[in-house]
């Protein structure tokens, strides 16, 4: 009986040491780093198969029967995962059952436009140019109550972290879900006030974004659009005209305003028929919440602030002494707004 007991007990001793080494001891004492993708749906015997395919462990029924003891093993998060074949195996478990996926964070400046926001989102890996195409589908588009061309507008500027691997569908659910939360209920009441919908709200708070530079002055700019909507002039905002031509950040030309687009505000009557950028949400109060003037016009005084002007008359003087340097081209100025 005792050499039995002292045979099961050094047994029982060598397997606890197995175990051990097996758990905290590495795969390799030169540590390589992968990234080792967890596809969506897959089992935890797949996951272990994975690992070991890319040399991250060398035994898997170790890591199975930790899994299956500790019931982690239908809890593992999809995603991608930054592994080391120097990790032990306890360190490589303790990632999965944890879900440490590699995380991404962007931030979106306001007045970005979906052709910014595919950039950054491409520099992360998270989208490419087909998966990014579902920013445009109808069928999307209406599964989100959106009534836009796109999601142009509708994903707010701000700070995100997303897991790599995440579906660009769910990144922008939660993108225009941050934008609903900023666009509150007090605010749609306000538009409801006012007779507008989500879209023209989101369009002019974006035309305002592009044309301010400073916060005071966005209720004044929202303020000269509404009084131009009111009189059933045309907008001849200059920032429409540069979005409709895929232009941004050139320099307008008077024969760029005469262009045709949907976008083009000084060809087109009213608003254009979708947002050109992300709007900010101090862009969007101010388009439900234009000043209590009556200016009709405004031209940039070349340091990031505007002259405003109730008449033509006043506009052309300011546009010769802010744009043209006091000289009177005599070129027709009627409506320029920048």
């Amino acid at each position: 009986m005792k050499k039995a007991v002292l045979v099961i007990l050094g047994f029982s001793l060598t397997m606890i040491l197995f175990v051990c080494l097996s758990l905290f001891l590495p795969s390799s004492l030169r540590g390589s780093w992968k990234e080792v993708r967890i596809p969506k749906g897959a089992t935890y015997r797949e996951v272990v198969n994975i690992l070991k395919d890319h040399g991250i462990i060398k035994r898997g029924f170790p890591l199975l029967l930790l899994g299956r003891l500790t019931m982690n093993d239908r809890k593992i998060r999809a995603g991608y995962y930054h592994l080391s074949t120097s990790m032990s195996l306890w360190s490589v478990f303790d990632t999965l059952r944890k879900g440490k996926v590699i995380q991404c964070t962007i931030t979106i400046p306001p007045g970005s436009t979906l052709d910014t926001i595919k950039l950054r989102l491409k520099e992360c890996g998270l989208v490419d140019d087909d998966s990014f195409q579902i920013a445009y589908n109808r069928e999307f588009l209406d599964s989100l109550n959106i009534d836009a061309p796109s999601l142009e507008g509708y994903l707010y500027p701000d700070t995100y972290t997303f897991p790599k691997g995440i579906e660009p569908k769910d990144i922008f659910r939660i993108m225009v879900q941050r934008m609903r939360e900023k666009f509150d209920e007090s605010l749609r009441e306000r538009a409801e006030e006012l007779g507008m919908t989500e879209n023209e709200v989101l369009t002019l708070a974006s035309i305002v974004e592009k044309e301010a530079m400073y916060d005071r002055e966005r209720p004044l700019i929202s303020a000269v659009y509404h009084n131009r909507l009111k009189r059933g002039m045309k907008l001849k905002a200059d920032p429409t005209v540069l979005y409709g031509l895929k232009k941004d950040g050139r320099r307008i030309g008077y024969r760029d305003l005469r262009r045709p687009t949907p976008y083009n505000t000084y060809v087109i009557n009213g608003l254009p028929p979708g947002p050109i950028a992300s709007p900010s949400i101090e862009s969007i109060r101010a388009a439900l919440y234009p000043a209590d003037v009556d200016y009709l016009f405004f031209v940039s005084k070349n340091d990031g602030t505007h002259y405003f002007s109730r008449t033509g008359e006043e506009h052309e003087r300011a546009v010769i002494r802010y744009q043209l340097g006091g000289n009177d081209t005599g070129r027709d100025l009627e409506g320029r707004q920048d």
